[in-house]
């Protein structure tokens, strides 16, 4: 008489898991991101009526390919060897601008956000400004603020030393006043933050990409301030 075989046991199927903190984080996150995009296109969208004009003279201003050079011509122009102080601030101002290029691409290549749909008429310089977060605008214009915001003291020791020097243009034009230094500090933040607001209303970047770049200028400004002790 044949055996009969007993069935084998089903066999067991791996279930993979994941675990609820990261399923949460997940869920924020894109929550946080699916806001950050409504939010950038309703800006973007109530204030088409702005003069694309004035945006795109604020997209220039704070161009990289604009900034770059001035502190190296400026080192190198007679006015520099007139104030040691002067020099110290604009090679500050060139080491913040490489070290801003540095990061800005680094996280935008690990990050790899797309961005906006609606971003028309952008001319990209390398294929990382493919990217969006975080802003490279915002991050140089936010590192030039908090830059001369902090080194105000050594502005004012600069301009002493050019008067000093017998400086005509400095004599004549500026004075090493703190409210004229303060005055000229406001308006460079004023334009910042206009500059910054800008890359929104143009369509470059979302809100998120802006705040980013704007903290990571400030974070800049003080890893430079401290290792240059201003």
């Amino acid at each position: 008489m044949r055996e009969r075989k007993e069935p084998e046991p089903p066999k067991e199927t791996s279930v993979t898991t994941v675990e609820p903190s990261k399923k949460t984080t997940t869920s924020i996150l894109r929550r946080l991101i699916e806001l950050d995009t409504a939010w950038s296109l309703h800006i973007h969208t109530i204030c088409q009526p702005f003069p694309r004009s004035v945006l795109k003279t604020l997209e220039i201003s704070g161009d990289g390919r604009f900034w770059f050079p001035i502190p190296v011509a400026l080192f190198f122009s007679p006015v520099a060897s007139k104030s040691n102080q002067l020099g110290s601030i604009l090679i500050g101002l060139f080491i913040g601008f490489l070290l801003d290029l540095a990061l800005v691409g680094l996280i935008k290549y690990l990050i790899r956000r797309p961005r906006p749909v609606y971003n028309k008429g952008m001319h990209l310089t390398v294929s990382v400004d493919h990217w969006s977060f975080p802003s490279g605008h915002s991050s140089r214009v936010s590192f030039i603020a908090a830059f001369l915001y902090f080194s105000a003291a050594s502005i004012g020791e600069a301009l002493v030393q050019l008067t000093a020097s017998g400086d005509e243009f400095v004599s004549r034009w500026i004075d090493s006043e703190s409210k004229t230094i303060q005055l000229f500090i406001l308006a460079v933040c004023l334009w910042s933050a206009a500059t910054s607001v800008s890359r929104i209303l143009l369509g470059r970047h979302f809100v998120f990409d802006v705040t980013a770049g704007a903290c990571l200028g400030v974070l800049e400004a003080l890893i430079v301030i401290k290792l240059f002790k201003f």
